[in-house]
């Protein structure tokens, strides 16, 4: 028999697949229960035993991996989605995991704000409505605004928006207060965060078995949205700021009850100083785990394997200093994608490890304003970080995407 690491679902790209393949290198059998496997492109390029079930069912899940042939070691989720009900699920095994229900509490967005509040770590004021007609009060209550307008248990930067003046606000919070599913047709709380702006650079705290790994510094879009489209590991900026950043996300996650967990927690340095935005109860994605594997030798998807397992995350390689960035590739409009141009030029310039377009030509492309807008990327290396960034600037720029639109390629 072969140990079994079950997957509740996962990124269909990225960290998901990236943790199959750990799993097998450990010498376990990964299996994945999913609602949709035609989501997952890698299950059939890996050849990924998978299980239909219904994955918001924790008696479901229970059932289908009761019907597994081997013993199962290990449950874990890289999707935001799931990982509550990965918790739930290990729980339910006698496996080891994070608690369900700090989960829970992590992933709700206005119950998060008030334990951080309560725990004395600094974050933005905010206000959770559940009706339209409260959000003016709501907005009266923080303040003159700007205001950020998110929903209770978003992920991706999906809805957020940063909103001006009390139209704005209402027009931006009336359609996510009519939500019932999320882009993932997954039945989604009614609720909004209405949340002061904080201006100023942001940046991201990795952790895993319980030690910070490192800062990233997030690079984002044009306002009113906030895309990323870009990392560079390790951040640089001033010692005291980057201690100050590590220190506030530690006592996010301690607040949190997910302290040893594998987390990302975003921060921005505003006026006063560092404040926690948001915490998530998982791996970083948008490449920031090979990112770090790249510039430190630190492989945040054994971690986070060594943490489903309850085994000790494997120690930091001595003498490995270096440097990495990734930059993305946004469609530049709503239209039909006609090609990628660029890419080899741009796989030949010092510096880049990767080139990648993840959609193929004929692919309708929808500007959403948030991770669904990114359709490629290009990884560099260097000895340092501003070398890493300006080459992957670079090689980003030397790629153009044409899209067709009314019969015409632009």
């Amino acid at each position: 028999m072969t140990a079994t690491l079950v997957l509740v679902e996962s990124n269909t790209t990225g960290n998901g697949r990236a943790l199959v393949r750990a799993a097998r290198r450990a010498g376990l059998r990964p299996v994945l229960l999913c609602a949709r496997p035609d989501r997952y492109d890698y299950v059939r390029a890996d050849d990924v035993p998978v299980v239909v079930t219904d994955t918001g069912s924790p008696e479901a899940l229970l059932e289908a991996v009761r019907l597994l042939r081997d013993p199962v070691v290990g449950v874990a989720s890289t999707s935001d989605h799931y990982i509550e009900p990965a918790a739930t699920l290990a729980g339910r095994l006698g496996l080891p995991g994070p608690d369900p229900q700090a989960v829970a509490m992590c992933r709700d967005k206005g119950r998060q704000r008030r334990v951080l509040t309560a725990a004395g770590v600094a974050v933005p004021k905010g206000v959770t409505v559940t009706e339209l007609s409260c959000v003016d009060a709501a907005r009266r209550r923080l303040g003159t605004g700007p205001f950020l307008v998110k929903p209770v248990t978003g992920s991706g930067s999906v809805g957020v928006r940063l909103c001006s003046d009390a139209d704005e606000v209402r027009r931006h919070a009336g359609p996510l207060l009519a939500e019932a599913v999320n882009e993932r047709g997954l039945a989604v709380p009614t609720g909004v965060l209405l949340q002061e702006y904080v201006p100023g650079p942001e940046f991201s705290v990795e952790l895993v078995g319980g030690r910070v790994v490192g800062v990233t510094a997030k690079h984002l879009g044009a306002l009113p949205r906030f895309v990323e489209t870009g990392h560079d590991f390790p951040a640089v900026a001033d010692p005291d700021l980057l201690g100050a950043l590590r220190a506030g996300a530690v006592a996010a996650v301690t607040a949190l009850g997910l302290a040893g967990r594998p987390a990302h927690v975003e921060l921005r340095v505003g006026p006063a100083g560092p404040v926690v935005i948001e915490v998530n109860p998982r791996l970083a994605g948008g490449h920031i785990p090979e990112l770090v594997l790249a510039a430190r030798g630190v492989d945040l998807i054994d971690g986070l394997l060594a943490a489903a397992l309850g085994r000790p995350v494997p120690p930091r390689p001595a003498g490995v200093a270096g440097a990495a960035a990734v930059r993305f590739l946004l469609a530049p409009a709503s239209g039909v994608l006609a090609g990628v141009d660029g890419t080899a030029d741009a796989a030949r310039l010092p510096g880049v490890r990767r080139v990648e377009v993840g959609v193929v030509a004929g692919t309708p492309l929808t500007r959403h304003g948030d991770f669904r807008d990114r359709i490629g990327s290009v990884l560099t290396t260097a000895r340092d970080t501003a070398t890493a960034a300006a080459l992957a600037d670079r090689a980003l720029r030397t790629l153009t995407v044409r899209t067709t639109a009314d019969g015409r390629t632009r």
